[in-house]
């Protein structure tokens, strides 16, 4: 249980160590602000309230496709980083807030400290037993002393991807069991339950072009589900002083409904996101660049294509307990997430988008080794999928690697000899085009061809007559038509033998000397 409280400064009774307080709220300096210089008294209205019940009920529920996403800064006294001296202020040191800087700050345990220079606009929530104290005569144990400045938390921002872990459940939010995920998933997706620590305080910048949707947002172990309910909670000091900027945090979202997952739509607010993220430089031969990621990545690249009978939670879990369990991967990340992919004909021209998913796997691996790990982990999913896939609802799945190496190798090159042979005929339709078009404008002109002479200047036209005409001869035959130009043979070329060749309209007709018709007369 907390106790929320505004500091009011207070006069102590002679009998106590008093506190001397120089209030002026205009004042730029640290010693005209309030500031305690012996002990702490508090005027402290409160509610109590037992919040466990709420981490039961969120225990029970099941979950769908989308995840917890829990911040992880803190603006708590205890958090030795929210410090300039990198350590927790004692009983010698000064604590100084800054003058004009709104800070809500949680408070765990009892201190002792030296003094403190409080804020203009600020809140301190002491959990159950802290407080502040002065030790007479100093901490022995604290050394000299020092002055304590707490950092400034106005620069921690909703859409820096390194402020969040996610998980699936509370549980393993509690364990520490996170997931990885692309940089635009990393922040809060419209379907996610939004998580600030139980125990802790924070500030968040919220700025954005447009309102933040999420599903379901828990501060100090209250759950809020709803528009109403929160903008309530932020009208109050400590939603005022918690979060902050352009833009309005949205509870209520519906969840994911959807078995096959939900796209996060985080696309909106990329700039912003990237802008937070500062890329490494990669060794590997090809990076690659996964979809909702800011940079380039070495590893590998699973797209799966899938059924409506495919469960997304389902198939991450087996990809997490048959590869990723394994001792030999338990070094690679895998980020899993329904995405929507532009559809290209022969790969060259955009015609739609399809949604499929994708699956990167990094591993830990540099230098010249930075991504093998990962293509061979990519092997193994792939290869488990075309055994196995039609029994989850998957259709399809190939992988990418940095390496260069990918699934459809063979059906890259085909395709590339495809894609040049379109392109070549497209280009020669283009010119024939442009040069048809050229011509009708009378900019270009084509030189005539010379004419050929006619066939019928050689057509002789007493030998091959008309439909109709004489008949064809054909050609004179020396052999034939002109015995007398034959040797004269006795009894060979005689007029007996020239009788027996008549010559008629039809045709030409030989006389069989060996046959005599006038043998079978009756």
């Amino acid at each position: 249980m907390t106790v929320t409280f505004f500091i009011h400064l207070i006069q102590a009774a002679p009998s106590h160590s008093h506190l001397k307080s120089e209030h002026s709220c205009d004042s730029r300096t640290v010693s005209d602000r309030p500031k305690v210089t012996l002990s702490f008294f508090l005027h402290i209205p409160f509610t109590m309230a037992l919040r466990h019940n709420v981490l039961v009920f969120l225990c029970i529920l099941p979950f769908a496709n989308a995840l917890y996403k829990q911040w992880i800064p803190d603006t708590n006294f205890e958090n030795a980083t929210n410090w300039d001296k990198g350590s927790v202020p004692c009983g010698n040191d000064q604590v100084v807030f800054l003058a004009q800087r709104k800070v809500s700050v949680y408070v765990e345990t009892a201190h002792t400290i030296a003094g403190m220079s409080l804020p203009v606009d600020g809140e301190l929530i002491l959990a159950s037993g802290a407080g502040f104290t002065v030790r007479e005569g100093g901490d022995p144990g604290c050394g000299s002393g020092v002055t304590a400045h707490f950092k400034d938390p106005e620069s921690l921002k909703w859409f820096d991807p390194s402020m969040w872990v996610a998980a699936t459940t509370i549980d393993d939010l509690h364990r520490g069991t996170y997931q990885f995920s692309v940089h635009e998933e990393s922040v809060p997706c419209q379907y996610d339950d939004v998580v600030f620590r139980e125990g802790t305080s924070f500030r968040v910048d919220l700025s954005s072009d447009h309102d933040v949707p999420v599903k379901s947002v828990s501060v100090f172990g209250k759950k809020f589900t709803s528009s109403f309910e929160f903008s309530q909670y932020l009208t109050s000091n400590s939603g005022k002083l918690q979060f902050h900027g352009s833009s309005t945090l949205k509870v209520g979202s519906s969840g994911c409904d959807d078995n096959t997952g939900c796209i996060c739509d985080n696309s909106g607010n990329r700039d912003k996101i990237c802008s937070n993220v500062k890329c490494d430089s990669l060794e590997c031969k090809k990076p690659l660049h996964p979809v909702g990621h800011c940079c380039d990545v070495c590893g590998a690249i699973v797209n799966v294509e899938f059924s409506s009978s495919f469960n997304f939670e389902s198939y991450r879990q087996r990809l997490q307990h048959l590869f990723l369990n394994q001792h030999k991967y338990e070094s690679t990340q895998m980020a899993m997430s329904k995405v929507s992919k532009e559809q290209r004909l022969l790969r060259v021209i955009p015609f739609g988008a399809t949604q499929e998913i994708q699956v990167v796997l990094l591993d830990q691996k540099t230098g010249q080794d930075a991504g093998k790990l990962a293509e061979a982990l990519a092997r193994d999913v792939v290869r488990d999928v075309h055994n196995h896939g039609l029994n989850f609802g998957i259709t399809s799945a190939e992988f990418q690697a940095s390496s260069g190496a990918s699934s459809s190798e063979a059906a890259g090159n085909s395709a590339g000899v495809v894609v040049g042979a379109v392109l070549g005929s497209l280009l020669g339709v283009g010119l024939l085009a442009v040069v048809v078009l050229l011509y009708r404008r009378g900019i270009v002109k084509i030189p005539r061809i010379p004419s050929i002479p006619s066939f019928t200047k050689w057509k002789n036209s007493s030998d091959i007559g008309e439909l109709g005409g004489t008949l064809d001869q054909g050609f004179d035959n020396p052999m034939f038509d002109k015995p007398t130009m034959m040797p004269e043979e006795p009894g060979l070329y005689g007029t007996e033998m020239t009788n027996s060749i008549t010559l008629t309209q039809s045709g030409v007709h030989f006389v069989n000397p060996v046959y005599d018709e006038t043998d079978f007369s009756a």
